[in-house]
């Protein structure tokens, strides 16, 4: 049997429509910013997939400015602004804020004064979903955009930040959304290039995957496709927690992105669950992928209060739209033969 890829939280495969928009994007030789024909082709891309972006996310009326992913978009958003956010914000955030904002044990942020604060609108970790106040400064949308259904313009925040690869566009291209009359420092200076906020000649191939991947993606959501996954995601939910019980679900009953389950076995480390699982054919994580390849204890975990067994034990399971009930099947029962020897030797 082939691999099952489980890990669609730290990114997700091209999509088709994102294939196809890029190999066309190849043959336009243009720069965007060159005021010939071919410059003007290349610039009709660039504002076609910003077109495609906007409506995704329910933008009409803000900026959408493209940028090489969510991380220089939350830098370009966050960074000098004396901003508050809470440990469970994704590292490209809590980089430029003030992480001190409480953490209950349902994984909800308590927010005091919206104006000065980012919330992510799901956690990449558990999947819990936040309710965003009114007036928010920024949202990290990037693990939500393509997964739930929700509009920028009555999202109720300044900013807000996306991915292109976690909906099945490209790697390296992103975007920070603004509403109209918002007017960040620029991080990048040159050129004047994304309306003066991101200088750099634009990645003209990324950004036309992104376009289309936003666009198939809104078509997906629209069309009901998450159900079936978030029904998998519960019936491996199920399985896994039935089939040992000091299994513990992060977020169980809560409301949670379709096809995120983080479990936890307490004393059977992250580490070792990943590479037994990897080495059985099954790609999944401990959490978030943006640390370098190393499998640390999981900080969302213990904002929530959470022990330091638990967090040192936790499970990401990602589903994708292509995954289907033989493969969650056959995830649970060789991760039930694993705990089960696991068991067997510390007893």
């Amino acid at each position: 049997m082939g691999r099952v890829y489980l890990d669609h939280n730290a990114t997700t495969p091209l999509r088709a429509e994102a294939r196809a928009a890029m190999i066309a994007a190849m043959d336009v030789v243009g720069n965007p910013s060159s005021v010939h024909a071919e410059g003007r082709a290349a610039r009709g891309l660039i504002e076609r997939a910003r077109a495609q972006v906007a409506a995704a996310l329910g933008a009409d009326g803000a900026d959408v400015v493209f940028t090489s992913g969510a991380t220089e978009a939350a830098a370009l958003a966050c960074a000098g602004r004396g901003l508050s956010g809470a440990m469970i914000e994704h590292p490209a955030v809590a980089a430029w804020v003030d992480t001190t904002l409480a953490v209950d044990a349902q994984g909800r942020v308590r927010i005091g004064d919206p104006a000065r604060s980012v919330l992510q609108l799901a956690n990449s970790e558990t999947g819990i979903i936040q309710e965003l106040p009114e007036g928010l400064a920024v949202c990290d949308a990037t693990q939500a955009f393509g997964k739930l259904p929700f509009a920028f313009n009555w999202a109720g925040a300044g900013m807000m930040l996306v991915s292109a690869h976690k909906l099945g566009g490209p790697k390296g291209v992103g975007a920070l959304v603004m509403r109209r009359g918002s007017d960040p420092a620029a991080r990048l200076r040159g050129g004047g290039q994304e309306m003066g906020r991101r200088a750099g000649t634009e990645n003209l191939i990324g950004i036309a995957g992104f376009g289309a991947a936003a666009e198939a993606a809104a078509r997906d959501l629209a069309a009901g496709r998450w159900d079936r996954v978030s029904f998998l995601r519960d019936r491996l939910e199920e399985a896994l927690v039935g089939g040992s019980k000091l299994t513990i679900s992060i977020g169980k009953g809560l409301r949670r992105l379709p096809n995120t389950l983080c479990v936890a076995r307490p004393g059977w480390k992250s580490e070792t669950q990943v590479m037994q699982m990897d080495l059985a054919g099954f790609a999944v994580s401990a959490g978030s992928a943006c640390s370098s390849g190393k499998v640390r204890e999981s900080a969302v975990l213990r904002a929530m209060g959470l022990g330091e067994d638990v967090a040192r034990s936790a499970l990401r399971i990602s589903l994708g739209l292509d995954t289907d009930e033989d493969d969650v099947m056959r995830f649970a029962e060789s991760w039930l033969a694993c705990e089960s020897r696991y068991r067997a030797r510390v007893a």
